[in-house]
C-alpha cells in the first residue's frame, strides 16, 4: 500500500473541500462529508481531506506508486479547476504502509 500525502496552503480550504465532496457525491453516494473533513471512496484510493486555518491536507490510500500518481493527479486537477482565483501547489510525499 501507498499513501500520498498533500498539505496545500491556501485560505479557502474549507470551501474547496466541499465542493470538491459535493462533485464527487453524484459519483459516490457513501462520500461523507461536513466542513472540515471528507472521506471520498475513490475506487482503489481513499482519499481523506482535512480543511483547517490556511491549509488543506489530502492523503490518498493506493495499491501501487503507479496507481498513486495517477490518483494524485486526479484529486490535485479537480481542486485546481475550483481554486481557479488561486494557484494551489501540490508537493506530494509518498510512503509504504
Amino acid at each position: 500500500m501507498t499513501i500520498s500525502y498533500a498539505r496545500v496552503r491556501t485560505e479557502h480550504a474549507s470551501r474547496y473541500l466541499v465542493q470538491l465532496s459535493k462533485h464527487w457525491s453524484h459519483k459516490f453516494p457513501e462520500l461523507a462529508y461536513d466542513q472540515t473533513h471528507a472521506d471520498i471512496p475513490l475506487p482503489g484510493a481513499p482519499c481523506f481531506l482535512d480543511a483547517a486555518t490556511g491549509h488543506l491536507d489530502i492523503r490518498i490510500t493506493t495499491g501501487t506508486e503507479a496507481d498513486a500518481g495517477r490518483f494524485e493527479q486526479v484529486v490535485a486537477d479537480h481542486l485546481k479547476r475550483f481554486a481557479f482565483k488561486e494557484d494551489l501547489t501540490f508537493e506530494w510525499t509518498r510512503s509504504e504502509a
